[in-house]
Order: structure tokens, then C-alpha cells, then sequence
């Protein structure tokens, strides 16, 4: 796994998130948030939200790198992102709905939010990760197949068995 890669991707879906999340929730849904009984909490900066963001985006990119297949990587990070997003609907956000006093015009607003936003993170991420990639046939490091080298361990000698003595 490429951790340069993971953490660069995780960075800049960050600030994607940031500057997305910004204009998303502060211009296009203002209106929605605007006919809410809602109250935040006050005694919590914005900050703690953003930083607390930052490690998931961590984890969102190591997420991906761990399953990437090897395709396009804008196009298995979009298809990630709305897996993720789903799951983030599924288990977390349709909670908001249930148990606090927002509307299903907001819920439904928010929904379809998250599976843009997140197919946009999941295209970032996907975009900048690169694995690690080795020369086609050599399926072990260099330093390994140096030190079988040096020890006179090959392919051929692992089936002695089949040989006639």
C-alpha cells in the first residue's frame, strides 16, 4: 500500500469536503435549514467538526486503497463513495430523521447530498491513490528475490518432487 498516496488523497478530499460541505450547506440547502426547529451545539467549535472530519477522510482513503481492484480509479473511487455513502444513510443519517425534529424534505435533501458529495470524495481519492506497483512476472520484492538468489532458492527447486533424480 502506497501511504504517501493514501494520505495526500485523504488531504485533499478533506479540503474538497471543506470547501463542498461549505457551499452545500451554507447556500443550497440554507433555505431548508432555515424552516427547522434545529439548535446546534453552541459549547462545540466548527473546528472540533473539521478535525474530527480530517481522521475520517484518513480512514475513507486507507479504506479504498485496501480494496482497490486495480480499474479506473475515478471510476472504482465513485462506485466506493456511493457504497459509503449508502452505508452512512443507512446507519447514521436516517437517525437524524427519526430522532430529532428535522423535516423529510431536509432528510431527503441530505440523502441525496451525501451520495453526490461522497461519489465526488470517493473520484478524489481515487484519482490520487496509486498502489505501490512491481515489474509484471516478479511477485515478490526485489530484496527477496535477491536474498533467494543469493541462497540458490528458485521457482524450479520448490518442486524437487516432480523431478527425476
Amino acid at each position: 500500500m502506497n501511504f504517501t498516496r493514501v494520505a495526500v488523497a485523504a488531504v485533499v478530499a478533506w479540503v474538497a469536503f471543506i470547501v463542498i460541505g461549505s457551499l452545500v450547506h451554507t447556500v443550497i440547502l440554507d433555505d431548508l435549514y432555515a424552516s427547522q426547529e434545529l439548535s446546534g451545539n453552541g459549547a462545540t467549535e466548527p473546528v472540533t467538526g473539521f478535525l474530527l472530519a480530517l481522521l475520517g477522510f484518513f480512514a475513507f482513503a486507507y479504506t479504498y486503497a485496501k480494496g482497490y481492484e486495480g480499474g479506473s480509479g475515478t471510476q472504482e473511487g465513485m462506485r466506493f463513495g456511493v457504497l459509503v455513502a449508502i452505508m452512512f444513510i443507512s446507519f447514521a443519517a436516517v437517525w437524524s430523521f427519526v430522532v430529532l425534529p428535522i423535516s423529510g424534505s431536509l432528510a431527503a435533501a441530505l440523502t441525496v447530498d451525501y451520495i453526490v458529495e461522497f461519489a465526488a470524495y470517493g473520484m478524489i481519492v481515487g484519482a490520487i491513490y496509486k498502489p505501490h506497483i512491481r515489474p509484471k512476472g516478479n511477485s515478490r520484492p526485489a530484496g527477496i528475490r535477491d536474498l533467494e538468489s543469493g541462497l540458490g532458492i528458485n521457482g524450479a527447486q520448490e518442486n524437487r518432487g516432480a523431478q527425476d533424480p
